[in-house]
């Protein structure tokens, strides 16, 4: 029997004025998997993540959760889907205002979906999930970066979601911190059984969370594959983003009068 997909992207595309950024898409994400999207800046890697949960719209296609079409839904509708996901954005989005325990309660109080006692229950076990039982009366502006992407993951797991969605989440981070958030993902994705998209540009967190490796490219999808068969891919634009390494019409711009390669 053919596994069906929690989540379906068909032929979206996407314009901001006339940059076309997603173009003709297609993309199946399946339950329990992390499935990893990767891409250069600007490619529409944090474009199509946002169709998944309708922060965004396509232009023309379809986005659905589950067999239910989102893309059409009307915010009122949405807000029951959006229940079943939990967001983990590039910068954290805590609110400064807001303890650590505030921040993390906010979702199930704005959805009215605990009362306080069971709010502050469920603070504290997703606290302890991320090793951070003790920053709860703490304000964002007394963690490291490092906590505060714990304390974000923390948020985006209080309402028990199904998939989980995460926005470059080892961005800023040094190669040490940036490890501990890719355990914390391997972990959540064990002990919760969610299904996880995470857009990144970093390959070490690629190669370590994902189960499926997609790569963006110009707007199109131009490799969906694993991990390990990423590494063995001969295309020069894959082979590029996986080692690090600048096209010569990259280098060019920096040195316009032909001469080289910058000397180091």
């Amino acid at each position: 029997m053919v596994e069906e997909p929690i989540i379906r992207l068909e032929n979206v595309c996407k314009s901001f004025g006339p940059t076309e950024v997603l173009k003709d898409v297609s993309l199946s994400i399946y339950p329990g998997k992390t499935t990893v999207i990767i891409g250069s800046s600007g490619c529409g890697k944090t474009v199509l993540l946002r169709h998944i949960i309708a922060l965004i719209r396509p232009d023309s296609g379809k986005v659905f959760y589950r067999r239910q079409e989102i893309s059409k839904l009307s915010e009122h509708k949405l807000s029951a889907i959006r229940r079943h996901f939990g967001l983990v954005f590039q910068g954290g989005a805590l609110f400064d205002s807001m303890t650590v325990n505030e921040n993390i309660c906010f979702p199930l109080i704005e959805h009215d979906i605990s009362s306080q006692e069971e709010a502050n229950r469920k603070c504290h076990d997703v606290l302890a999930m991320v090793g951070l039982s003790k920053v709860g009366e703490r304000f964002p502006e007394e963690l490291s970066g490092g906590q505060k992407k714990r304390v974000a993951l923390a948020r985006a797991i209080v309402m028990d979601p199904e998939v989980i969605l995460y926005d470059e989440p080892t961005t800023g981070l040094d190669p040490i911190r940036a490890d501990l958030i890719n355990e914390l993902i391997l972990k959540l994705q064990a002990e919760l059984s969610a299904t996880a998209v995470v857009v990144t540009h970093d390959m070490a967190s690629a190669r370590k969370v994902g189960d499926r490796v997609v790569m963006l490219n110009e707007g199109h999808i131009i490799v969906d594959t694993t991990p390990d068969k990423l590494m063995q891919i001969d295309d020069d634009i894959v082979a590029r983003f996986v080692d690090g390494r600048a096209s010569e019409e990259e280098l060019a711009q920096l040195d316009p009068n032909g001469y080289g390669k910058v000397q180091k």
